[in-house]
């Protein structure tokens, strides 16, 4: 009787799965516990072991039955990611965004190197008390473009000819900033309009920023993007945002229609945690990692930076492992600069400070990336012509 029930569940439940598989397991296995059963009565002398076998493919059959009678539910690929629609969201949602795209995750502002695809954490201190040696403190940046920086006679609000930095406008005929809303737009698009006393590249005399166009490659933000993180900071601080027109307009006042990004939801594949992923040449994975704005590095492109050391390290890792100061366990140059990457600490060149360098691009390169950068650098040596880019 119990296997004739099962049997009619089976049956029952008998159809055709969404792969296109049909459910035959559960019906063999009511056919074989019933025909075990039949044997056992006119095959005495084998009852107990057919029997024993009967119970075993009952249970497996109840038990296969009753999960194929349950609800079924669809596989197949993940769904496809959402296109990000940012003219649409509230200001807080904006602010979500912004803070993903400048620490990789909501609420990650206060994480130890957390760093998204802006990377401004590499330079930027964003919380009052914290001091950066690249860049200034982005705390109470609001209040602060339109109180102090825009009345900075060196700013030259409405007379971009009268500027006195490596740039006069961010393109000819833009124009300068008139309230904090474009402050911060023009700072994001033009670093070298203005930079603040004691943050620019030495030996320029402050007329210089170290910072890269960050509409541009490598780090490519939308004005779609850059709306958020400006609406981050703004609601980070508990001030009412701009909202998403009065920012884009600000932004396309700077940026020019030719050199403005592609939004998000046009670009193709995921976004990626990782700045390279090793597949570049070595000159990108610089780039990408903004080495090139901190090091002068021979033979890279752009590569003119003066906030760390020159990274001509054929020639000097062999002898700063023999330093007294050293404190890391490379014993080879290759070794070396690797440790440089993942744990600047363990030797800093002087007179640079320690913790000028973050030290997060063990987890923000692949592998791959490491590998190119490692094997590049430890063929650089002073006054002799450098490696060709790979």
């Amino acid at each position: 009787m119990a296997a004739t029930l099962l049997l009619f569940i089976a049956i029952v439940n008998y159809t055709t799965s969404f792969y296109g598989e049909n459910r035959l397991m559960p019906v063999s296995l009511v056919m074989i516990t019933a025909a075990a059963f039949m044997v056992a009565v006119y095959f005495p002398n084998f009852g107990a072991l057919l029997k024993i076998g009967g119970l075993m493919f009952f249970v497996a059959a109840f038990l296969s039955g009753y999960g194929n009678w349950l609800p079924q539910v669809e596989g197949g690929f993940p769904p496809k990611e959402e296109k990000l629609e940012y003219s649409g969201m509230t200001a807080q949602q904006l602010a979500d965004e912004g803070e993903k795209i400048i620490f990789g995750g909501v609420g990650k502002n206060k994480e130890q190197g957390a760093i998204g695809k802006g990377q401004c954490p590499l330079c930027h201190a964003f919380h009052a008390g914290m001091l950066g040696e690249r860049a200034p403190n982005l705390n109470g940046l609001p209040e602060r473009a339109g109180k102090e920086r825009l009345d900075d006679p060196k700013y030259s609000k409405g007379k971009p000819a009268g500027r006195d930095y490596a740039q006069k406008e961010a393109f000819p005929g833009s124009g300068t900033a008139e309230n904090a809303i474009e402050y911060i737009a023009e700072s994001h698009a033009c670093p070298n309009c203005y930079v603040v006393a004691g943050f620019g590249v030495k030996g320029t005399n402050d007329k210089e920023s170290p910072m890269p166009s960050i509409h541009k490659p490598p780090i490519s933000l939308s004005i779609d993007e850059l709306v958020a993180v400006d609406t981050w900071l703004f609601v980070r601080e508990g001030r009412d945002a701009p909202s998403f027109e009065e920012i884009s307009k600000a932004y396309e006042k700077f940026i020019p229609e030719a050199d403005r990004p592609k939004k998000q939801e046009e670009k193709s594949g995921p976004p990626s945690a990782l700045m390279a992923d090793g597949t570049e040449p070595v000159d990108q994975i610089l780039a990408k990692a903004q080495c090139v704005s901190c090091h002068t590095i021979p033979g890279i492109p752009g590569a003119n930076g003066t906030i760390g050391p020159k990274l001509v390290e054929g020639t000097n890792a062999p002898s700063r492992i023999k330093d007294k100061d050293y404190k890391g366990t490379a014993k080879s140059t290759s070794d070396y600069i690797m440790e440089s990457i993942v744990s600047p600490s363990a030797y800093v060149v002087k007179p640079f400070p320690d913790n000028t360098m973050p030290k997060v691009f063990g987890q923000k390169l692949s592998a791959g990336a490491l590998k190119k950068i490692v094997d590049y650098l430890s063929q650089v040596y002073e006054g002799k012509e450098p490696p060709k880019i790979s």
